[in-house]
């Protein structure tokens, strides 16, 4: 017992003793250069007064400046705050962990040298003979590797003389070998690779296809400067040749970001029909820029040029769709156009100039037009609101066949529209009359006249109400966990009478539904239903029930047929198709979704009365990454598919993923049956993701995918798929 008292007091007289003589120096030091002091902890310390060292051992602990080292031994000058420490040497700040077994180390720069060292920085691992840490915010490691996966030993490593790594933002390195185990599978001159990017460097895609044969496609990415990167394309096709281009991105600069994107082609493709040519030079040139001019201007440009030989043999290719088809599908037409944009206190401005720069796209040339707009804005203290929309254009509308001057429609028009709103209140009832007058000057009309004015009346008005009843449920019968239930019901009527213009359309060059406009009388009807309950102390819509028609008044033919506003048909009937949105949402894990229309008439019998188009969705989510989906979309006179997603977390180590889509119904362009499966099983590889998929398509085969996915950078990924062309049954 007084063994212990002995020690624990001896051990309590040394953290006095240091807690003395650092106070002393942290004096001294605060007074000439007023830094924080190094904080130290051990079992032992020792003090020189007469060099200025602190010497210590045991489970030794500093803290200083936002860093800790921790180590069994340890020398610190408090002087000039340079230590070397030993045994178990562990450093770590915001940016990361390193441990060797000797750390030199400058408390004031943040800067050292570790040996024989282990190293952290999210999301790198790495081992390295030497790590230099030349600042606060990067280190430079020396005979080493680095990877993402954490094991002793990884399963993929890039190895190197030096790497220069600055964590949440690059890494560099020189003469790097990539390893998977240790095997060496790849050598690099150089890798760069921002953390803050979501592309890697090296992309390379192998695979086969019916049109393409095997084939090869590589991405090389470049940082030319800080403000702007590259993208280098190689491709092989064997069926077709080689293809090559490039992409330059640039950002921060004066006069805002942007990309330049030009992709070239020689093709020479197999089994030309006789007297067809045998090659093809195509490209795709694409730009497109934003300048952010203050916060409330702004300027907006794109350009696309696609120039095809292939194309005028078989309208069916296209270079845009058939190398870069996710781009095509999200717009196959894109435009060519600049766009200037103004906010002004209560309006603004918008100027555009577009240009149709592949003959063979349905667009306008707008050069230009210029767009005013004052959205609704209260006169004065009157209740009275006002809103103007003008728009000035020079249009020119081309045949998309060639010649390409066959039927060209030229236009300059000054079209403006002023209403006049009276927002209101009756009991609980919501009114909103209008006018509105509409002008519209062309410089010329259909027969040859010259500076004609067409005028358009317009009066109608708003209607809405609202009716709500509350009920005190609440139960957790089949745990729908109702805690109160509010049944709203909107009903809304839309009155819009449409003058007839003073112009006959036959008088009116036909550009865009400014020119189309006809007499009308019809009201836009619409009830809406919701269910509400709470959860968790929210609102929440377990039902939402949304039904729309438009009624017509008179009905008539010709130039004074009644259009609806929704649709723009021509109805012969007083009531146009009824359209029906639901939304259920029984539990939190469970929600129906469902939009319907029925046709009252198609137009020629009146009494049609038959549902068109009904498309539903009804979907699961059952926890994380366990979910699954049921869907149909049905046409009358087209498809009627039906399908089906199920994702599913079977094990930490494995994941399925399924998809399919049958069509019941058999059309002109489309057979029944199946007509696409696909089979996903994604492995956990601990630093890996592998994704092996059977895709199986009526149109285009079967293809098997392998994709490996790296989980700290999972955007980035290589894959590898190979597709087999079947033949159907009967086929010659």
């Amino acid at each position: 017992m007084l063994n212990r008292f002995l020690k624990l007091n001896r051990l309590f007289f040394s953290g006095v003793m240091l807690v003395v003589f650092i106070s002393s120096v942290d004096l001294a030091s605060a007074a000439d250069s007023k830094e924080s002091p190094i904080i130290i902890n051990g079992d032992n310390v020792e003090y020189s007064a007469d060099n200025k060292e602190v010497v210590a051992t045991g489970n030794i602990e500093v803290i200083y400046k936002g860093s800790k080292l921790t180590c069994s031994k340890m020398k610190v000058n408090m002087q000039s705050k340079e230590g070397v420490a030993e045994g178990n040497a562990r450093l770590e700040d915001v940016n990361g962990v390193i441990t060797g077994e000797k750390i030199v180390y400058d408390f004031t720069n943040k800067t050292g040298v570790i040996y024989n060292a282990d190293f952290r920085a999210n999301p790198y691992f790495g081992k390295a003979k030497k790590v230099e840490k030349v600042s606060d915010s990067e280190f430079v490691a020396k005979g080493g590797y680095f990877t993402t996966c954490n094991m002793d030993h990884p399963h993929f490593r890039m190895a190197s003389k030096r790497i220069s790594m600055s964590p949440g933002d690059k890494v560099r390195s020189r003469q790097t070998t990539l390893y998977l185990g240790t095997v060496p599978v790849l050598y690099l001159p150089q890798f760069n690779y921002s953390m803050k990017e979501p592309i890697m460097h090296v992309q390379v895609e192998p695979g086969k296809r019916k049109d393409w044969g095997p084939y090869l496609l590589s991405a090389w990415r470049y940082n030319l400067t800080e403000k702007a990167n590259a993208l280098v394309f190689l491709d092989y096709r064997s069926k077709l040749g080689w293809g090559e281009g490039f992409e330059v991105n640039y950002f921060k600069t004066f006069l805002g970001k942007g990309d330049f994107k030009f992709y070239y082609t020689n093709e020479k493709p197999d089994n030309q029909p006789a007297g067809a040519p045998t090659e093809f030079q195509r490209y795709f040139m694409r730009w497109r820029h934003r300048w952010d001019i203050d916060e409330r201007t702004n300027f907006t440009a794109e350009y696309y040029k696609i120039v095809d030989e292939r194309r005028k043999y078989d309208a069916n290719h296209n270079i845009f769709k058939d190398y870069f088809f996710r781009e095509y599908e999200k717009d196959s037409e894109p435009l060519s156009y600049g766009l200037f944009h103004h906010a002004f206190d209560y309006s603004s401005l918008d100027i555009l100039l577009q240009k149709r720069t592949n003959h063979w796209f349905d667009q306008l040339d707008k050069m230009p037009e210029i767009n005013y707009n004052l959205p609704s804005l209260q006169l004065g203290n009157t209740p009275l609101y006002f809103e103007d929309s003008t728009q000035f254009g020079s249009y020119n509308k081309k045949a998309t066949t060639e010649p390409v001057t066959a039927n060209d429609v030229s236009s300059t028009r000054l079209d403006t529209t002023n209403t006049l709103s009276l927002p209101t209140r009756i009991s609980f009832i919501r009114l909103k009359p209008f006018v509105a007058s509409r002008q519209t000057l062309y410089d010329k009309g259909e027969n040859g006249q010259h500076g004609i004015i067409r005028t358009v009346f317009y009066s109608g008005m708003d209607v809405s109400t609202k009716f709500f009843r509350t009920y005190k449920a609440k139960t957790n019968f089949l745990g729908l966990d109702i805690n109160g239930l509010r049944h709203i019901i909107t009903p809304s009527v839309g009155y819009l009478y449409t003058h007839v213009p003073t112009i006959p359309i036959s008088n009116i060059k036909q550009i865009d539904d400014v020119d189309d406009i006809h007499r009308g009388n019809t009201a836009t009807l619409s009830l809406s239903n919701k269910i509400q309950t709470k959860r968790k102390g929210q609102s929440v819509d377990l039902v939402d029930l949304l039904i729309t028609t438009d009624y017509v008044l008179d009905p008539k033919t010709g130039d004074n047929a009644i259009l609806t506003p929704r649709t723009g048909e021509n109805l012969k009937d007083n009531f146009s198709d009824i359209l029906f949105k639901l939304k259920i949402l029984p539990y939190s894990w469970m929600r129906v979704e469902s939009e319907v229309t029925y046709e009252h008439s198609d137009h020629t019998n009146v009494n049609y009365n038959k549902f068109s188009l009904a498309n539903y969705d009804l979907i699961f989510d059952l926890g994380k990454e366990r979910s699954f989906s049921l869907g149909q979309r049905y046409e009358r006179k087209g498809k009627n598919e039906v399908t089906f997603g199920f994702n599913w977390r079977l094990n930490p180590k494995w994941k399925f993923k399924m998809y399919q889509r049958y069509n019941f119904k058999q059309t002109s362009t489309l057979d029944s049956g199946s007509q696409e499966q696909e089979y996903t099983f994604t492995r956990d590889l601990h630093c890996w993701e592998m994704d092996l998929t059977l895709n199986k398509k009526e149109d285009t085969g079967t293809t098997v995918y392998f994709v490996f996915r790296l989980k700290a950078f999972p955007e980035n990924e290589f894959g590898f798929d190979q597709s087999v062309s079947e033949q159907k049954s009967g086929a010659q």
